[in-house]
């Protein structure tokens, strides 16, 4: 049975447990600490939905105590994906053809090392059982198939038929689902879980543990005592526990001194350095409805998260997940290197959504929508024709086979219209454009009598397309050499 203790009682620190509690080294700051407290579950009888913090009627807050954690980056860190799974739930449901065509590019994407460490898969219909058939009969070990059930003893069945070696279970955490949604208390919500995760380890295999609703969750009254439970009875099994930490409604902050359940480092930190999860076996899964699913995840990096859960181009549930575009180039930024991972599979990955799933991704979209190394304003564009530098963020053309572009204005000049043209129809060197092609000459006076006439904003992809065809025929030019480019 667990043990309980009430919102009111207290822990006398003279009597011998407390007294009598290990004295150990901290390897990291040399020191020598003593565990001050003892995180044991809280079972209230009315659920703690932190109303001052997340007043409904009101816009939510974000309160301060000015407790600071440490940084504490792991050595390793990884991406999973759940573009199978959470992304699925967002939008029509991808064929088991295009599954493990996408789970190709994952894989290729992650490289050799295996940087997109897994990915996961519902079980529920037989389209989902047949493709997590068929991307593991690639035999590739990253990304590993991995599933994903409620924590039911009718869905681990499911699991167990296939074979597989990890599943992640729904362990909502927070009284908004415990009371309101289970219709239990913490006390029966935990033994509940505990039950379905030994049923998982009795059978060999590893539990995910995904702890909905983290951060409107009573962190030190239940998720850590929980976590605590977790860890035992991975001592008992020892078969490895993951825990997923997932910001459900996206409600986590990483400001400096935060108040817990909204402080991502507070979390990630509580759960590390008090419930004792190691580094490699904690998970972070960020949404984005206050836009801060990136810079979330990178914290849940920074302060002892080794997992960070994604999905292609953010799709998810409402506002997205985080993309798993994004943290390929937070890992980039924070290691100094890309360990592997093949960053121009991303375009490739974009193209397929656009061209054979027809997925439209916003033209502003960073690192794969259409117009995200593109120079519109003037004055840009100029010092961008001087060196791309200026006005670009990396090598796009290195790292995702996006050369940047330059919008046509009526400050491009000839030199302008002639860079636009060999980039956007990604023209062969030996077919480029010259600024004295009397193509350019022709769109040139065309631009210059939009301008002439009072036009102030740059001209559109659409426009000058149809411009350039209609110079062609003017001329007696064929426009097939465009037509066969891949943005024509």
């Amino acid at each position: 049975m667990l043990q309980t203790i009430g919102r009111n009682d207290m822990i006398n620190e003279n009597d011998s447990a407390f007294l009598n509690r290990p004295v150990t080294m901290n390897e990291k700051n040399n020191l020598l600490e003593i565990e001050e407290h003892m995180y044991i579950l809280d079972n209230v009888e009315k659920p703690n939905v932190f109303r001052n913090m997340f007043p409904y009627s009101e816009v939510p807050k974000i309160p301060f105590n000015d407790r600071i954690v440490p940084h504490n980056m792991p050595k390793e860190i990884w991406i999973t994906d759940t573009t199978f799974r959470d992304g699925q739930q967002s939008r029509a449901p991808y064929t088991t053809e295009q599954i493990v065509t996408i789970y190709d590019y994952l894989h290729r994407l992650g490289g050799p090392n295996g940087m997109i460490r897994a990915s996961e898969f519902f079980l529920y219909s037989k389209k989902d059982r047949d493709a997590v058939y068929k991307c593991m009969e690639r035999g590739y070990e990253f990304p590993e198939v991995t599933s994903w059930i409620r924590a039911s003893k009718e869905d681990f069945k499911l699991v167990k038929s296939m074979g597989m070696k990890e599943t992640g279970i729904l362990v909502s955490c927070s009284d908004y689902h415990i009371f309101l949604k289970m219709k239990m208390d913490r006390k029966q919500a935990m033994e509940h879980y505990l039950s379905v995760i030994r049923d998982c380890l009795d059978e060999g295999i590893s539990p995910r543990c995904h702890l909905e609703d983290v951060t409107r969750a009573d962190i030190y009254g239940y998720v850590v005592p929980f976590c605590i439970e977790l860890m035992k009875l991975m001592e008992e099994y020892h078969i490895p526990i993951k825990v997923r930490a997932c910001d459900t409604m996206g409600y986590g902050v990483n400001y400096p001194g935060a108040v817990i359940p909204r402080s991502v480092q507070g979390i990630i930190y509580a759960l590390h350095k008090h419930a004792g999860i190691p580094h490699d076996l904690i998970e972070w899964h960020g949404h984005n409805d206050f836009y801060k699913a990136v810079s979330n995840s990178t914290t849940a990096w920074l302060y002892g998260c080794s997992g960070i859960n994604t999905s292609l181009f953010g799709i998810g549930e409402r506002t997205g997940n985080t993309p798993l575009e994004a943290m390929v180039f937070e890992y980039a930024q924070l290691k100094g290197h890309l360990n592997g991972m093949d960053t121009t599979v991303i375009t490739e990955l974009a193209e397929y959504y656009e061209k054979e799933i027809g997925y439209q991704i916003p033209e502003r979209t960073p690192f794969v929508g259409k117009n995200f190394n593109v120079t519109r304003a003037g004055i840009h564009a100029d010092g961008l024709l001087k060196n791309e530098e200026i006005y670009n963020i990396f090598d796009t053309e290195k790292f995702l086979n996006r050369p940047v572009l330059c919008a046509v204005s009526n400050t491009s000049g000839l030199a302008g219209i002639a860079h636009w043209m060999n980039r956007y129809f990604k023209l062969a060197e030996h077919a480029q454009i010259a600024k004295n092609d009397p193509i350019v000459l022709e769109v040139k006076k065309w631009v210059d009598e939009e301008y002439a006439n009072g036009r102030v904003t740059v001209l559109t992809d659409s426009e000058l397309v149809t411009e350039i065809r209609r110079a062609c025929d003017k001329l007696g030019v064929s426009f097939a050499g465009f037509e066969n480019s891949d943005n024509s």
